[in-house]
């Protein structure tokens, strides 16, 4: 458990923030609770007594510093990422403490790879990228399921929602994403990032019963392009979603996600489907739960209760695969998570 042990949450008020902030708190951590809107963090220390309230902004270093400040880790929910990653990951380098964050952008992710791994690795720091429900659990799942395996020839995470109500970062960061590419889509093929401009097709893909055929877009590509292939040999990854989910993220008047229970979470159910093959063999991992906003927060403790306590294989910019162990990582989550992995 946390042990009392504070955790800055820079983003601490929005959707997928309030979700870490409660979980941290159920863990036995204390939050701190920083962001760039103060009338905001203020009210949701309202709700959370006792805990303080750190005004921050990515253009002011000394106010991250100060955010920062006898944390002893940094979870990161403020997207857009391409804006707030670099400069909180160089503010947890001058704390020295570790860096968490649960971007979904595509290339955020890539840059943090790019950018900061000799850095981090040099100063033995750790730095997590996308652990978060689009990234973090897909490449913990594809990591179980190559198990002994040491290469494969693809791997394909199906995505199955009930529905996607968006939050506004959601759509914020999708905006900046489609900006960079020029409108264009990304897939993952020859052990590398390629941008298109053709359309994704549509096919069947088999989840597992009682769900069964479903109709995705195929390689509607999520994070997990670049969380696997960074410590996996797997050149062609690809993703995909059921085409209903893809609507409703893309629809402009699509509702934000409404709370059904004590916890926030929405009615949304997903199941993740993660297959990877290998000549003519094949492996499976599947995960179940509940709102795929809500399950990011204890992806995310999670991975800082075991960077914290030791319980980690290596340093640097590193993904959930590469530095935790992936299968008891996944069964630890079985509260929040219902988990079919290969014998």
């Amino acid at each position: 458990m946390g042990a009392g042990q504070a955790v800055t949450v820079f983003g601490a008020y929005g959707h997928t923030g309030q979700f870490v902030v409660a979980e941290l708190r159920r863990r036995g951590f204390v939050p701190v609770l920083a962001g760039r809107d103060e009338v905001k963090l203020k009210a949701l220390a309202a709700s959370h007594p006792g805990l303080e309230v750190r005004p921050a902004s990515v253009d002011d270093p000394e106010s991250l510093d100060r955010a920062l400040a006898g944390a002893a880790a940094v979870v990161n929910s403020a997207g857009p990422f391409a804006t707030t990653a670099a400069p909180v990951i160089e503010a947890a380098l001058r704390a020295g403490i570790p860096y968490v964050d649960v971007a979904a952008e595509i290339e955020a992710n890539a840059d943090t790879f790019a950018h900061f791994a000799d850095r981090v690795r040099d100063a033995g720091a750790v730095v997590v990228p996308a652990m978060a429900f689009f990234g973090g659990l897909g490449d913990l799942l594809a990591t179980a399921a190559m198990g002994d395996w040491t290469a494969a020839d693809e791997a394909h995470v199906a995505y199955a929602l009930s529905g996607w109500q968006p939050t506004d970062g959601t759509r914020a960061a999708g905006a900046v994403s489609r900006q960079r590419r020029g409108g264009a889509r990304v897939v993952y093929r020859n052990g590398r990032l390629d941008y298109r401009n053709d359309e994704a097709t549509m096919l069947q893909w088999p989840f597992p019963e009682p769900l069964g055929s479903r109709t995705v877009i195929g390689e509607f590509t999520m994070a997990d392009v670049v969380t696997i292939p960074s410590h996996l040999r797997i050149p062609d990854v690809r993703t995909h979603m059921t085409a209903e989910a893809a609507r409703d993220v893309t629809a402009p008047d699509t509702s934000t996600p409404a709370a059904v229970d004590e916890h926030g979470r929405s009615a949304q159910t997903f199941l993740v489907d993660v297959v990877v093959r290998s000549g003519g063999a094949e492996r499976r991992a599947v995960a179940r739960g509940q709102d795929i906003y809500a399950i990011t927060a204890p992806l995310a403790v999670e991975a800082v209760h075991r960077i914290l306590t030791g319980q980690t294989r290596t340093v640097g910019v590193v993904s959930a695969g590469e530095i935790f162990d992936a299968a008891d990582f996944l069964r630890a989550l079985s509260s929040h998570l219902s988990v079919e992995l290969p014998l």
